[in-house]
C-alpha cells in the first residue's frame, strides 16, 4: 500500500498577526508587558490510496492522543510555557487543541507536537525530545520563530509534518500459539529526535518488543516507529519471535533496509515455519508512503 503523509497545523491567537523573526536578532523582554496567546488546530484533510478524502476536525483524529505546545526564550532558551493536552483527560483541556496562555514581550522559537499513544514526549527545548524508555508512536511536529513586540493578540501559522518512520513485518504463515511475542532490534536510528529537524538525535539504534494480542492461527503483521538520523537510511533490523518465558524460538536479521521519513517498509516472509528450512526467514522487502494528511487552514 503507498501512503503519503503532508500535515500542517493552523494556530489561531486572537486578533492581529504579528511578523516573525530570525533568532540572531537581539531579542527585547518587558516583564511586565505581556500577550495574550490562543492556539488553536484546525480540521484537516484526510485520505489514502484505497479510501475517497473524509474532513474531520483535529479532534475527531484518533491518531493524536496528546498535543504539546511549547515556547522557549531565544535569549537564553529558557522555557516559557508548556502544556500538554490528554484527549483521554478533558481536565487537561476546555477543547482539545485549543491552548490559552499569556507571554512576555519577546523573541520565542514555538514547538508544538502532536503524537499517539498515552506517554508523554519528554521535551526539553526545541532541538531536543524522547520518548525515554517508552515505544516509539506516530508523532509529528513544528516549529517556528515568534517575535512578540507588542500586547496585541496574535494570529500565527504552522506546518505540522510526520517524521517518523514505519517498519512493518508481515508474515507469510500462520503464527503458532507458542509465539507471544515479536521482537525488532534496529541497528541504527533511535527513541530521541529534534524537533526542529525531525532527525534523530543518537543513531545507536534500539529493541522494540511487542506482544500479540489477537488469538494464533493466522497470519500476523506487526510495526514498529523509530527516528531516522538522515532522511533516508538503510540499516540492519533483526526479527525475534519469542514465546511466554521469553525465550527466542526464531531469529533473522536482514542486511541493508531502506527506511524513509513517513515512509513505510514492508518486510514479508516465513517467520513461524523453522522447518520450512531456506524458505524461512527470505524475506521480500516493499516501500510504500504512508496515507496523505492535508491540514485545512
Amino acid at each position: 500500500m503507498k501512503k503519503q503523509i503532508v500535515a500542517g497545523l493552523c494556530l489561531l491567537m486572537a486578533a492581529a498577526l504579528s511578523s516573525c523573526s530570525s533568532e540572531n536578532e537581539s531579542p527585547v523582554f518587558d516583564d511586565q508587558a505581556v500577550a495574550p496567546v490562543t492556539v488553536h488546530t484546525s480540521g484537516f484533510e484526510v485520505s489514502q490510496q484505497d479510501f475517497s478524502g473524509t474532513r474531520t476536525a483535529v479532534g475527531d483524529y484518533a491518531g493524536v492522543k496528546m498535543l504539546t505546545l511549547a515556547f522557549y526564550r531565544v535569549s537564553d532558551n529558557k522555557e516559557v510555557y508548556k502544556h500538554t493536552q490528554y484527549r483521554d483527560d478533558n481536565t487537561t483541556y476546555t477543547t482539545f487543541g485549543e491552548f490559552s496562555t499569556t507571554l512576555p514581550l519577546g523573541n520565542y522559537k514555538m514547538v508544538v507536537l502532536a503524537y499517539g499513544g498515552n506517554n508523554v514526549i519528554t521535551l526539553t527545548s526545541p532541538t531536543v525530545a524522547t520518548y525515554g524508555e517508552n515505544r516509539v508512536l506516530e508523532t509529528f511536529s513544528a516549529t517556528q520563530s515568534v517575535n512578540i513586540t507588542s500586547t496585541s493578540a496574535l494570529n500565527l501559522s504552522a506546518t505540522l509534518s510526520r517524521i517518523i518512520s514505519l517498519l512493518v513485518v508481515r508474515s507469510t504463515d500462520i503464527r503458532p500459539a507458542e509465539v507471544t511475542h515479536m521482537r525488532f532490534t534496529y541497528a541504527a536510528g533511535g527513541k530521541g529526535f529534534n524537533p526542529t529537524t525531525g532527525l534523530a538525535t543518537s543513531d545507536t539504534g534500539f529493541d522494540n518488543l511487542m506482544g500479540f494480542t489477537g488469538t494464533a492461527g493466522s497470519t500476523t503483521a506487526n510495526g514498529g516507529y523509530l527516528f531516522l538520523a538522515t532522511d533516508e537510511q538503510t540499516m540492519d533490523v533483526t526479527i525475534e519471535t519469542l514465546n511466554a518465558d521469553g525465550v527466542v524460538l526464531f531469529t533473522k536479521t536482514v542486511s541493508g533496509v531502506p527506511m524513509k521519513r513517513n515512509r513505510a517498509t514492508i518486510l514479508t516472509g516465513a517467520i513461524y515455519d523453522v522447518s520450512a528450512g531456506a524458505t524461512a526467514g527470505s524475506f521480500q522487502v516493499s516501500e510504500s508512503w504512508l496515507a496523505d494528511y492535508n491540514m485545512d487552514i
